[in-house]
């Protein structure tokens, strides 16, 4: 399956990556450039993480056409097949979870720039879906080539969705947008329906 998880993840760049990019220059006229993370910030951090996890995330499929061993026990064609469900819905649910977010969707959070807060479609049932759906494709592709590489990419893209969502964009939320952001995020799970949801006192 090395090279459907070359597909999926370069159709993942074009869709999710690219052509959001490009749906909001054409809506708003504004490039979708991310802002400059300031050195050692949390921000860097989640951004190096998550770049760490796009390079294995071709370099994991590579090797395994090279010859590199996969796991046995993940080696199973229906382990796989379940992988490619993951990993397409993945990019769809990133792609409706984005179209929701309409104006207020940014390559990344820039301090100071104060956006409307999205809670309906797909923010009704998670915070963070956008990033949850993410998630889920990196453990879609992982399945696909279960190696090593594979492994260490989904690590990395989990740990820069974690320092990104409760170091970067929730702290930010809560100061922009303080109670009204407290009340969504103690009915709404981070990534999950009913988990993760915040404290009211929060």
């Amino acid at each position: 399956m090395p090279i459907l998880a070359l597909v999926i993840l370069a159709t993942w760049l074009v869709l999710v990556v690219g052509l959001r990019g490009y749906l909001h220059h054409r809506r708003t006229g504004r490039v979708a450039v991310p802002p400059r993370a300031a050195p050692g910030s949390p921000q860097m951090w989640a951004r190096l993480a998550s770049s760490l996890g796009l390079i294995l995330a071709f370099a994991a499929p590579i090797a395994d056409l090279l010859g590199m061993d996969r796991m046995d026990a993940l080696d199973q064609p229906p382990i796989q097949f379940v992988g490619a469900v993951i990993a397409v819905a993945g990019i769809v649910g990133a792609m409706v979870s984005q179209a929701a977010m309409g104006d207020a969707w940014r390559p990344d959070v820039t301090p100071g720039d104060r956006t409307d807060l999205v809670t309906d479609g797909p923010f009704r049932l998670v915070r963070n879906p956008v990033l949850a759906s993410t998630a889920a494709t990196a453990i879609g592709l992982a399945l696909l080539v279960p190696n090593v590489l594979a492994l260490a990419m989904l690590a990395c893209f989990l740990l820069g969705i974690q320092i990104q969502v409760h170091v970067v964009e929730e702290p930010l939320l809560l100061r922009v947008h303080g109670d009204a952001y407290r009340r969504y995020a103690a009915r709404t799970g981070r990534y999950l329906p009913f988990i993760g949801r915040l404290r009211p006192s929060k």
